[in-house]
Protein backbone atom coordinates (compact mmCIF):
# COMPACT_ATOMS: atom_id res chain seq x y z
CA UNK A 1 0.00 0.00 0.00
CA UNK A 2 1.33 3.11 -0.91
CA UNK A 3 1.77 5.74 1.73
CA UNK A 4 -1.29 8.44 1.53
CA UNK A 5 0.29 10.93 4.65
CA UNK A 6 3.54 12.18 5.13
CA UNK A 7 2.10 13.82 8.15
CA UNK A 8 -0.56 13.21 11.23
CA UNK A 9 -1.42 15.87 13.33
CA UNK A 10 -3.05 14.49 16.65
CA UNK A 11 -5.13 16.22 19.40
CA UNK A 12 -4.27 15.96 22.72
CA UNK A 13 -6.89 15.96 25.28
CA UNK A 14 -9.73 13.07 24.17
CA UNK A 15 -7.34 11.92 21.50
CA UNK A 16 -4.00 10.70 23.13
CA UNK A 17 -4.64 11.47 27.11
CA UNK A 18 -7.17 11.93 29.25
CA UNK A 19 -7.86 12.60 33.07
CA UNK A 20 -7.28 9.35 34.99
CA UNK A 21 -10.41 9.11 37.99
CA UNK A 22 -10.94 13.34 38.38
CA UNK A 23 -13.90 12.92 40.21
CA UNK A 24 -12.41 9.98 42.97
CA UNK A 25 -8.76 11.52 43.03
CA UNK A 26 -10.47 15.41 43.62
CA UNK A 27 -12.84 14.30 46.13
CA UNK A 28 -9.90 12.20 47.96
CA UNK A 29 -8.07 15.76 47.63
CA UNK A 30 -10.35 17.71 49.37
CA UNK A 31 -10.73 14.93 52.39
CA UNK A 32 -6.99 15.05 53.11
CA UNK A 33 -6.33 18.70 52.60
CA UNK A 34 -9.23 20.08 53.83
CA UNK A 35 -10.87 17.29 56.16
CA UNK A 36 -14.09 17.85 53.83
CA UNK A 37 -16.68 15.13 52.56
CA UNK A 38 -17.81 15.74 49.38
CA UNK A 39 -20.30 13.92 47.21
CA UNK A 40 -18.69 12.16 43.93
CA UNK A 41 -21.15 13.55 41.84
CA UNK A 42 -20.54 16.96 43.03
CA UNK A 43 -17.13 16.28 42.85
CA UNK A 44 -17.22 15.13 38.98
CA UNK A 45 -19.22 18.30 38.07
CA UNK A 46 -17.07 20.44 39.66
CA UNK A 47 -14.23 19.15 37.65
CA UNK A 48 -16.36 19.28 34.63
CA UNK A 49 -17.05 23.01 35.17
CA UNK A 50 -13.32 23.66 35.74
CA UNK A 51 -11.95 21.66 32.57
CA UNK A 52 -14.60 23.70 30.38
CA UNK A 53 -13.00 26.99 32.07
CA UNK A 54 -9.61 25.65 31.46
CA UNK A 55 -10.78 25.20 27.62
CA UNK A 56 -11.84 28.38 27.05
CA UNK A 57 -9.12 30.25 28.81
CA UNK A 58 -5.92 28.35 28.28
CA UNK A 59 -4.76 30.09 25.54
CA UNK A 60 -3.65 32.90 27.74
CA UNK A 61 -1.57 30.95 29.55
CA UNK A 62 1.70 31.75 27.87
CA UNK A 63 3.84 31.55 30.83
CA UNK A 64 4.18 31.27 34.13
CA UNK A 65 2.50 34.14 36.05
CA UNK A 66 -0.69 33.81 33.96
CA UNK A 67 -0.36 29.89 34.11
CA UNK A 68 -0.65 30.59 37.80
CA UNK A 69 -3.11 32.85 37.59
CA UNK A 70 -5.51 30.22 35.31
CA UNK A 71 -4.82 27.55 37.77
CA UNK A 72 -6.12 29.95 40.70
CA UNK A 73 -8.98 30.74 38.56
CA UNK A 74 -9.93 27.18 38.07
CA UNK A 75 -9.48 26.39 41.56
CA UNK A 76 -12.01 29.07 42.27
CA UNK A 77 -14.72 27.39 40.06
CA UNK A 78 -14.04 23.97 41.74
CA UNK A 79 -14.45 25.55 45.12
CA UNK A 80 -17.42 27.59 44.24
CA UNK A 81 -19.17 24.51 42.67
CA UNK A 82 -18.78 22.49 45.65
CA UNK A 83 -19.75 25.73 48.15
CA UNK A 84 -16.08 25.74 50.28
CA UNK A 85 -15.12 28.74 51.65
CA UNK A 86 -11.37 28.58 51.09
CA UNK A 87 -8.71 30.76 49.29
CA UNK A 88 -8.19 29.96 45.58
CA UNK A 89 -4.45 30.06 45.99
CA UNK A 90 -4.45 27.42 48.23
CA UNK A 91 -7.06 25.13 46.67
CA UNK A 92 -4.63 25.22 43.19
CA UNK A 93 -3.04 22.16 45.18
CA UNK A 94 -6.74 20.47 45.04
CA UNK A 95 -6.72 20.36 41.55
CA UNK A 96 -3.10 19.27 41.13
CA UNK A 97 -4.20 16.45 43.44
CA UNK A 98 -6.73 15.94 41.10
CA UNK A 99 -5.72 15.83 37.32
CA UNK A 100 -3.40 13.19 36.21
CA UNK A 101 -2.73 12.66 32.85
CA UNK A 102 -3.13 8.54 31.09
CA UNK A 103 -2.34 7.42 28.01
CA UNK A 104 -5.40 5.88 25.88
CA UNK A 105 -4.31 2.21 25.35
CA UNK A 106 -4.22 2.86 21.69
CA UNK A 107 -1.93 5.57 21.81
CA UNK A 108 1.40 4.40 22.81
CA UNK A 109 1.17 1.33 19.79
CA UNK A 110 -0.10 3.88 16.90
CA UNK A 111 2.78 6.56 17.55
CA UNK A 112 5.16 3.92 17.47
CA UNK A 113 3.29 2.66 13.99
CA UNK A 114 3.87 5.60 12.77
CA UNK A 115 7.33 6.40 13.65
CA UNK A 116 8.42 2.87 12.42
CA UNK A 117 6.50 3.73 8.82
CA UNK A 118 8.96 7.03 8.65
CA UNK A 119 5.51 9.73 9.16
CA UNK A 120 6.32 12.62 10.65
CA UNK A 121 3.85 13.13 14.16
CA UNK A 122 3.15 15.96 15.85
CA UNK A 123 0.58 17.06 18.37
CA UNK A 124 -1.58 20.24 17.82
CA UNK A 125 -4.02 21.05 20.95
CA UNK A 126 -5.57 23.96 22.60
CA UNK A 127 -3.90 23.87 25.50
CA UNK A 128 -1.36 25.88 27.83
CA UNK A 129 2.27 26.17 26.96
CA UNK A 130 2.91 23.44 29.59
CA UNK A 131 1.53 20.84 27.17
CA UNK A 132 4.36 18.83 26.45
CA UNK A 133 4.88 18.18 30.65
CA UNK A 134 1.25 17.03 30.08
CA UNK A 135 2.55 14.49 27.66
CA UNK A 136 5.07 13.17 29.24
CA UNK A 137 2.71 12.34 32.30
CA UNK A 138 1.14 10.36 30.36
CA UNK A 139 4.09 8.70 29.07
CA UNK A 140 4.11 10.34 25.86
CA UNK A 141 7.50 12.23 24.36
CA UNK A 142 6.61 13.78 20.85
CA UNK A 143 9.56 16.42 19.15
CA UNK A 144 6.98 18.82 18.07
CA UNK A 145 3.91 19.77 20.20
CA UNK A 146 1.84 22.93 19.17
CA UNK A 147 -0.53 24.43 21.83
CA UNK A 148 -2.66 27.18 21.41
CA UNK A 149 -0.75 29.35 23.89
CA UNK A 150 2.38 29.36 22.44
CA UNK A 151 0.72 29.36 19.01
CA UNK A 152 -1.60 32.32 19.81
CA UNK A 153 -3.90 30.24 17.61
CA UNK A 154 -6.86 28.21 19.13
CA UNK A 155 -8.64 25.13 17.08
CA UNK A 156 -10.35 26.00 14.81
CA UNK A 157 -8.82 28.77 13.73
CA UNK A 158 -6.17 27.29 10.75
CA UNK A 159 -3.10 29.20 11.85
CA UNK A 160 -2.16 26.62 14.41
CA UNK A 161 -2.68 24.06 11.97
CA UNK A 162 -0.19 26.05 9.57
CA UNK A 163 2.21 26.24 12.12
CA UNK A 164 2.86 22.91 12.68
CA UNK A 165 2.36 21.54 8.81
CA UNK A 166 5.30 24.46 8.29
CA UNK A 167 7.20 23.70 10.83
CA UNK A 168 7.48 19.94 9.61
CA UNK A 169 8.09 20.46 6.42
CA UNK A 170 5.29 19.38 4.35
CA UNK A 171 2.02 20.49 2.72
CA UNK A 172 -1.61 20.41 4.28
CA UNK A 173 -2.51 18.10 1.64
CA UNK A 174 0.01 15.51 2.83
CA UNK A 175 -1.26 15.71 6.32
CA UNK A 176 -4.14 14.15 8.15
CA UNK A 177 -5.27 15.70 11.75
CA UNK A 178 -7.04 13.71 13.85
CA UNK A 179 -8.91 14.79 17.09
CA UNK A 180 -12.48 14.12 19.17
CA UNK A 181 -14.11 17.43 18.62
CA UNK A 182 -15.66 17.73 15.15
CA UNK A 183 -15.83 21.54 15.37
CA UNK A 184 -12.72 22.10 16.65
CA UNK A 185 -10.58 19.44 14.96
CA UNK A 186 -12.65 18.95 12.25
CA UNK A 187 -13.75 22.35 10.79
CA UNK A 188 -10.25 23.74 11.68
CA UNK A 189 -8.19 21.38 9.83
CA UNK A 190 -10.57 21.82 6.66
CA UNK A 191 -9.91 25.44 6.74
CA UNK A 192 -5.96 24.63 6.62
CA UNK A 193 -6.58 22.23 3.92
CA UNK A 194 -6.04 19.27 6.26
CA UNK A 195 -7.52 15.63 5.62
CA UNK A 196 -9.63 14.79 9.13
CA UNK A 197 -10.56 11.97 11.21
CA UNK A 198 -12.72 12.07 14.47
CA UNK A 199 -12.03 9.28 16.85
CA UNK A 200 -14.61 7.96 18.38
CA UNK A 201 -13.73 4.92 20.69
CA UNK A 202 -17.47 4.50 21.18
CA UNK A 203 -18.38 3.69 17.85
CA UNK A 204 -21.39 5.85 17.76
CA UNK A 205 -20.60 8.55 15.35
CA UNK A 206 -20.41 7.60 11.93
CA UNK A 207 -17.88 8.20 10.16
CA UNK A 208 -15.34 8.51 12.47
CA UNK A 209 -12.65 5.80 13.78
CA UNK A 210 -12.70 4.11 16.92
CA UNK A 211 -9.14 3.37 17.40
CA UNK A 212 -5.74 5.13 16.84
CA UNK A 213 -4.73 2.18 15.55
CA UNK A 214 -6.82 2.79 11.96
CA UNK A 215 -4.20 5.94 11.10
CA UNK A 216 -1.92 2.38 10.20
CA UNK A 217 -3.88 1.49 7.56
CA UNK A 218 -4.48 5.01 6.86
CA UNK A 219 -0.57 5.82 6.04
CA UNK A 220 0.24 2.53 4.85
CA UNK A 221 2.19 1.24 7.78
CA UNK A 222 3.34 -2.15 7.92
CA UNK A 223 1.17 -4.41 10.25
Amino acid sequence: MSRTYEAVLLDAFGTLIDVDRPAERLQAAIGLRLGLEVDLDAAGAAFVAEARYYADHCHLAVDAPTLADLHRRCAAIVLDRLDIDHDPQSAVDLLADAIVFAAYPDAPPALAGLRAAGVHVAVVSNADYTLPAMLAQAGIEIEHVFDSASCRSSKPDPGIFHRAVETLGVKPAAALHVGDTPEADGDGARAAGIDVRIIDRTGARPGSIASLTELLDLVGAPA
